[in-house]
């Protein structure tokens, strides 16, 4: 077991931040300026739903009226003159998306994802880089890929897990790494995610993504008998696998998992909000707080990272919306009750300047964990997207390291 804090020499006073929304962070979803418009918001959708209940009352006060043709008579209620005054009237429905117009969206993201994955030549020709749709056991279909060295001695496999608002093709260099230490390399996105079915950046639910990583595992592993299997996750994605790990019968086949910067300590900004997340997340599942993308949230020191990251179509740049935000407080509050229960081999490594996920919420991970084979590295300084600093390469670095010594 080793716990090791590194400083990486960076004046950061002078380096160039750049920012961006988008990396939708969870703590601005529930801030307390957005308290007053919820309220207002959740108070008028709950009229707006109440409409049939008064409109069987204002029955009672209608008239009736005779309408007669040539074929029949009957009675219709006519309704009574009604003046309304608006005076700063807020219109609220429940944000709904035509299936047809997703359908249509995630079209476009999996053309482009497969695009990418056939524009790929294998660089010096060490890799063959491939693509496969993945149905689930809900019948959603995933986008996963894969990049396989051509040397026949793999060494090991790993499942590589991307965060929130991103996509598995964003590892594309790491994944070579891993290919030229002689691992197999498989991508999945999940739900909502580049290639795969779903409204771009929503979530119903985490467990889904849970239980198709598991699916997905079990596929891996039976089409390459006798290699061990790590998982790396970045963010949500690490917050993903360890929940899978809980399982038994997933942890007792992997041989060990590295993450970076993972989601499991996420608050709102007021326990209040605790209480209002799941209301508002069953009110409006789709909808997108401004608040939000107010402020920008520091993710990487280069600058050049996030333009890359930012100008990429298959990373979402909007608001995060209210049932994803809520579904990672959900699997975070559940992770912090259950880590005694991790047993799995596992390296973790987060930045100490990283304001999106929280870096004492992993050394808790440490400290609790059940794990006989547990490793922690700090890198002071840096900032949520350790594999998209400066300093990746000294990252990549330690991640293949640990790997290297357990094969």
């Amino acid at each position: 077991m080793a716990v090791e804090t590194m400083s990486m020499g960076t004046d950061h006073s002078s380096a160039l931040i750049l920012t961006s929304g988008a990396s939708g962070r969870v703590r601005a979803l529930f801030s307390m300026r957005e308290l007053k418009r919820l309220f207002t918001i959740i108070h008028s959708l709950i009229l707006f739903l109440l409409l049939p209940f008064r409109f069987v009352l204002w029955q009672g006060k209608m008239g009736a009226v005779v309408i007669r043709d040539e074929k029949q008579e009957r009675k219709v209620r006519a309704a009574p003159q009604i003046l309304v005054k608006k005076r700063n009237m807020i219109s609220v429905s429940p944000p709904s998306v035509p299936a047809a117009v997703v359908d249509e969206e995630v079209a476009v993201r999996r053309e482009l994802a497969i695009r990418r994955v056939l524009e790929d030549e294998g660089g010096d020709g060490s890799y063959v880089r491939d693509y496969s749709l993945f149905t689930t056991k809900r019948g959603d279909t995933l986008f996963t890929q894969s990049w396989s060295p051509l040397s026949l001695n793999h060494r090991g496999l790993v499942v590589l897990l991307h965060g929130l608002n991103e996509h598995s093709g964003r590892y594309n260099d790491f994944a070579k790494q891993l290919n030229a230490n002689g691992f197999k390399v498989y991508g999945i996105d999940w739900i909502g995610h580049g290639g795969s079915d779903g409204l771009h950046a929503y979530v119903p639910s985490l467990d889904y993504a849970v239980d198709d990583l598991k699916s997905f595992l079990d596929k891996v592993l039976t089409e390459n008998p006798g290699l061990p299997c790590f998982c790396i996750g970045h963010s949500t994605g690490g917050a993903i696998i360890l929940k899978a790990m809980l399982d038994p019968k997933i942890e007792s086949r992997i041989s060990g998992i590295a993450l970076t910067s993972p989601a499991v300590g996420v608050q709102p900004s007021h326990p209040i909000f605790t209480v209002l997340a799941p209301i508002v997340a069953f009110l409006l599942p789709r909808y997108q707080l401004s608040a939000a993308n107010k402020e920008g949230v520091q993710v990487s020191r280069d600058p050049q990272a996030l333009i890359t990251k930012y100008s990429d179509p298959l990373v979402f740049t909007g608001s995060i919306r209210v049932r994803t935000g809520y579904e990672i407080l959900r699997i975070a509050s559940h992770l912090q009750q259950n880590l005694n229960k991790v047993k799995v081999p596992f390296l973790v490594m987060h930045g100490t300047a990283d304001t999106v996920t929280d870096p004492n919420a992993s050394k808790r991970l440490y400290e609790e964990a059940s794990s006989s084979d547990k490793s922690m590295k700090l890198f002071e300084g840096l900032l949520h997207d350790l594999l998209f600093e400066p300093e990746r390469e000294v990252i990549a670095g330690v991640i293949l390291d640990w790997l290297n010594q357990r094969v």
